[in-house]
């Protein structure tokens, strides 16, 4: 029997670009190739499709020189709706070599033009399966402002917050900041279309809020102010139901603080002190079971499909949902691969779910 042949998409024109890469390194190392064949595809900073080789090496994370896709003259060529399936590409002197036919694209890219629909809305055009989020979880959940509003209309306990345009800023900052400090303090900052900590800060008091404000809006031209909320930070992982079942709950993993204030891009994935991602974490089974009910029901809210991580508080007040990632980090060291290890599934186990499940979708 063929194996189904596999491109697995990363690079992108996000500023995660370089994580979506080192997740690309795991992920090649990592698939079943006696299963699979496969194809990387990368995505340049300028959004250039590329045949990449197929080396994980080469996006090895590395806090001195974080991988990248960079434009080595080839161009991937889509299969299109009614032509075969064949996936080619065109070299850099012209010659155009077939790779022979698609069956699935695994996109592991994260942030605008990958997490958003924008990539998904694109195979779905051309009639290419691909696992992972569609189109409206994936726009949903990269926008903190409708996502918020999604999971408050489904009864799903979120943070109070208040959503700010730079037009508003640059206009009204006084009414900004008196609407800022109605949340208390401290409060987050973030963009409302932006992942991996990339653009948040902690605000202390008002005299830091517009510094933190332009931080956000070099991501964005929406931003989110939130209530920080205290209490410790909890996360699960979801994965799609296969043949029509529920979507299934890993057991709950924590991100403990010792000396960082939050979680940031750093701690996340270079590795820096301050910060210690365990799985599974130190709960009893009724809170466990609690996290895991309303990630599902999270999960369903936005009409998930295929995965995502959930983000919690769990406070002595009860659980509030921070946000949704339908690509979260992927790495072997990031905390959904890390929480379904903790399950009972390897990481390539993890990866041939995703794969499968947008397969049987397809078929």
């Amino acid at each position: 029997m063929d194996r189904p042949a596999v491109a697995v998409l990363f690079g992108g024109r996000s500023s995660e670009h370089s994580i979506s890469s080192a997740t690309a390194g795991g992920v090649l190392r990592a698939i079943d190739r006696d299963r699979y064949r496969v194809i990387p595809v990368g995505i340049t900073r300028d959004g250039v499709f590329v045949l990449e080789d197929d080396d994980p090496d080469k996006f090895a994370l590395d806090a001195e020189r974080l991988p990248e896709v960079v434009d080595n003259g080839t161009r991937v060529l889509w299969p299109e709706p009614g032509a075969d399936r064949a996936l080619r590409v065109r070299r850099a002197d012209g010659t155009v070599k077939a790779l022979g036919d698609l069956d699935v694209v695994l996109p592991i890219l994260h942030g605008v033009h990958g997490e958003d629909g924008t990539v998904q809305g694109f195979f779905d055009t051309l009639e290419i399966p691909y696992a992972g989020g569609g189109v409206l979880d994936s726009a949903l959940c990269m926008d903190k402002h409708f996502m918020k509003i999604v999971l408050a209309a489904a009864g799903v306990p979120v943070s109070p917050s208040i959503t700010v345009t730079r037009q508003r800023w640059e206009r009204d900052p006084e009414g900004v900041r008196a609407d800022a400090a109605a949340l208390g303090e401290p409060t987050f900052v973030k963009p409302a279309r932006a992942g991996s900590s990339v653009g948040v800060s902690k605000v202390h008091d008002p005299s830091e809020l517009a510094d933190a404000l332009a931080l956000a809006f070099a991501e964005d031209d929406k931003v989110l102010i939130e209530t920080a909320i205290v209490g410790r930070e909890v996360e699960v992982a979801i994965l799609e139901g296969r043949d029509g079942a529920a979507p299934r709950a890993s057991l709950p993993g924590e991100i403990v603080l010792t000396t960082r204030e939050f979680y940031d891009f750093e701690g996340k994935y270079l590795g820096g002190d301050g910060a210690e991602v365990v799985c599974p974490a130190d709960l009893t089974e009724a809170e466990v079971t609690a996290i895991q009910e309303l990630g599902v029901r999270a999960f369903e809210a936005v009409g998930g499909r295929g995965l995502a991580r959930v983000d919690f508080f769990l406070t002595a007040e009860g659980l509030y949902v921070n946000e949704l990632n339908t690509m979260p980090g992927f790495t072997p060291i990031s905390m959904f691969p890390k929480c379904w290890i903790a399950s009972g599934l390897t990481y390539a186990e993890l990866i041939t779910e995703l794969v499968d499940t947008a397969l049987e979708r397809a078929a």
